[in-house]
């Protein structure tokens, strides 16, 4: 079979969207390419995003390609699946485009993981893929039938749900490698904020999951068990990215967690890299590695200045307050940008997170303004307020946040839109 992968041209207008939103890897599907490969597939990764394609640009190439199925994903690569854009708006707007040009269109991504009925309708694709979809896209690309577990379809006038989502076995995924104009394309390094870049950056994926289960994190349905790659294999593929040009890489990891053997093999690629992780997992002497294997930006999550704030999070934070500030000052030591993340909590003080944003600011630390965040389906903190999530859930968690939050973030619109305003009207 002949598989086009698309990754949208993301637009981010009138969005409540705090992503990033700069072009990044789409590591998905670098993953569905290779195991499609493997079995015998041809396949075209379109990436609209990272070389600015319009609409007629990407079916102009599905048509060259003479693709039998086209896949499109609903958020910018596996780091945002977990805040992903609420509206389907880009997507939408590809699938319109499309839909004459393809025998078979699916769409993969976390809001058909949660809410896929609604993902199925307002994009208009014959087949929607819940959880993590490289696996899954080869066994429909190997003519699996309709009824595959961990797909939704329609059947005459109904829409069927198979199961629930689906993840992959990831731990035996080899090296990815990129061609050499898609890494020398990608000039962004994604949280990189010491110091101006000079080569190309890129994005890898050493672990997937997370063993916590922090309410505000929307993860329930896709990457969720945590699982851990081969270190020899995550290595293999840090060098062939260094080989092909990028000066700096970002795990993408839920939980970047210490692993000795994995930063001592960092030391000897000469990389620069950033991740994201808990700073309470981290002992002095590994913080001192870590800055030695190469890292340059870690962002924490610190989220609440309370214990009984962190407890309602469900972050299980065994440390104190102090003790985090601590670990943050002396991660600055090897590292030179740290990030501690805060959340809006009615837990804390004003005055008192001010007081410690300015502590952690003399001692280089930046901890941003508490920021209001959105309640993801598929995330506890819909469940707690809502239940189950059903077709309607992002429209009512995007009504729920707009209505209780006057201000946002820097990064998200001015005047974000409802959610109806933003997308298509559905077909059919």
């Amino acid at each position: 079979m002949r598989v086009a992968l698309v990754n949208p041209n993301w637009r981010f207008d009138g969005s409540v969207y705090f992503g990033c939103r700069a072009p990044h890897l789409p590591l998905e599907f670098g993953l569905a390419r290779r195991i499609l490969e493997r079995e015998g597939h041809a396949v075209a990764l379109i990436d609209a995003h990272l070389f600015d394609l319009s609409l007629s640009d990407i079916a102009a190439e599905l048509c060259a390609f003479a693709a039998d199925m086209a896949v499109v994903t609903t958020a910018p690569t596996y780091l945002f699946w977990r805040c992903a854009p609420p509206e389907l708006r880009a997507p939408q707007e590809i699938c319109a485009a499309i839909r004459d040009v393809v025998p078979l269109l699916v769409a993969v991504g976390p809001h058909g993981s949660t809410t896929p009925r609604a993902a199925l309708r307002k994009l208009g694709v014959d087949i929607v893929v819940m959880g993590e979809c490289e696996e899954t896209l080869a066994r429909l690309a190997g003519g699996a039938d309709a009824g595959l577990p961990g797909t939704c379809h329609r059947e005459g006038s109904a829409i069927r749900v198979n199961g629930g989502p689906l993840a992959a076995r990831f731990v035996d995924q080899p090296a990815l490698s990129w061609p050499r104009a898609t890494i020398a394309r990608h000039r962004h390094h994604h949280h990189r904020f010491d110091a101006e870049p000079i080569g190309p950056g890129a994005e890898v994926e050493a672990s997937r999951g997370c063993p916590y289960s922090c309410t505000f994190c929307a993860k329930e349905n896709f990457r969720n068990r945590y699982r851990r790659r081969a270190v020899g294999e995550v290595l293999r593929e840090v060098e062939g990215l260094r080989k092909a040009g990028a000066e700096y890489v970002y795990f993408i990891d839920e939980i970047f967690l210490p692993d000795e053997e994995l930063l001592r093999g960092l030391v000897r690629q000469g990389l620069k890299f950033g991740v994201q992780t808990r700073i309470d997992l981290w002992r002095p002497e590994m913080l001192a590695l870590l800055g030695r294997a190469g890292c340059v930006s870690v962002e924490a999550g610190v989220e609440s200045l309370t214990e009984h704030g962190r407890a309602a999070l469900d972050k299980r934070c065994r440390i104190t307050t102090d003790q985090l500030a601590e670990r943050l000052i002396e991660a600055k030591r090897h590292v030179p940008f740290v990030q501690a993340n805060l959340i809006e909590m009615p837990h804390d003080d004003e005055e008192e997170v001010q007081r410690w944003r300015e502590r952690m600011r003399e001692a280089g630390v930046w901890a941003n303004d508490p920021v209001p965040l959105f309640p993801y389906p598929g995330s506890p903190d819909y469940r707690r307020l809502w239940g189950v999530p059903d077709d309607d859930a992002w429209e009512r968690a995007h009504a729920y946040y707009l209505e209780q939050f006057a201000t946002f973030s820097d990064v998200q619109g001015r005047e974000p839109r409802p959610l109806r305003e933003l997308e298509l009207r559905a077909p059919g």
